[in-house]
């Protein structure tokens, strides 16, 4: 009985401690645990600069000339051509934003730009009737004229009104590429197409979104007709191109470019006396002289008018 005693007690006491021991452990894994750095509990660093992320006005930058244009006036080369001379007289230097006329606009109206060189003068003149301009002078013109391929599917060859051109364009579905961009060969072509009371959609019309050279690469590339103004088009003539003048002398084609400065109320940034001093340059018949030379060693012909006040005056027009 006594030894039964003995080896009851044994086993309580060896359980006893394998208990004990397992116990242990167990206890460790009850420590709380370990709190995390203190950067990551705190808010992001990176939050703060949202209290400052409205748009910031335009910094005035004295000796600097902003001016927003259309793109035919870039890629037509005369803007290369005749700002150095109003660099170099007036000791400032220009940076030009060539965009679409409406985009050009739209840069004056939020005050991102000093002066205004475009060509929609419907467009022009609410510009001014709304105060956003205090000054708007006459400048050149040119004119648009419809390009094609040589093999001129519809047939518009010769056709004295851009309106039955593009009517025959429509008709036949021949492929056609619009600037689509809302700028001043944009508003004169979608003008013809209200004449021509056609409305255009289909496969056959790519509104592209893009600026003149690159609706004439675009146009030649799928053998499509598109408007372009006669500057831009000849100019692409001596990089290589196979579409070809199929309408032109149209009165409806007349393309007249104007300059204006934008007013100097809607930011502190506009250079108002630079912006008048550019236009007194450049409608100054020196100036309008070399307009009128511009293009004609390489084309035989100008690529702009000279139209300015002055010049008229000068001339007798």
């Amino acid at each position: 009985m006594n030894k039964k005693l003995n080896v009851l007690f044994s086993l309580v006491v060896f359980l006893a401690i394998a208990l004990t021991a397992c116990a242990g452990p167990a206890a460790v894994t009850e420590v709380p645990p370990i709190e995390l750095p203190a950067e990551t509990t705190q808010p992001p660093a990176t939050e703060a600069p949202q209290a400052t992320a409205e748009p910031t006005e335009r910094v005035r930058e004295e000796g600097k000339l902003v001016l927003a244009t259309t793109t035919s006036t870039q890629d037509s080369g005369l803007l290369d051509y005749l700002l150095p001379d109003f660099e170099k007289q007036f000791g400032v230097k220009v940076d030009v934003i060539a965009v679409g006329t409406g985009q050009a606009i739209a840069l004056g109206e939020d005050g991102n730009a000093d002066v205004l060189l475009v060509h929609a003068r419907a467009r022009e003149d609410e510009f001014m009737n709304a105060g956003h301009g205090t000054r708007r002078e006459d400048v050149m013109y040119n004119d648009f004229v419809i390009l094609g391929p040589e093999s001129d599917p519809a047939g518009i060859k010769g056709t004295t009104s851009t309106a039955e051109a593009f009517k025959k364009i429509a008709e036949t579905q021949s492929p056609f590429i619009s600037r689509g961009d809302e700028s001043g060969t944009h508003t004169k072509e979608l003008s013809i197409w209200k004449k021509a009371e056609v409305e255009p959609a289909g496969d056959w019309y790519v509104s592209a979104g893009q600026g003149m050279g690159e609706v004439l690469t675009m146009a030649n590339e799928q053998q499509a007709y598109t408007l372009s103004d006669r500057a831009t088009y000849l100019a692409r003539t001596k990089e290589g191109t196979e579409l070809v003048i199929l309408v032109e002398g149209d009165k409806d084609l007349f393309n007249p470019y104007g300059v204006i400065a934008v007013n100097p109320d809607k930011s502190p940034a506009i250079q108002a006396e630079l912006a008048n001093q550019f236009i007194d340059w450049i409608v100054s018949v020196p100036t309008q002289e070399k307009i009128g030379e511009f293009g004609k060693e390489d084309f035989g012909q100008s690529l702009f008018v000279p139209d300015s006040a002055a010049w008229r005056a000068e001339h007798g027009g």
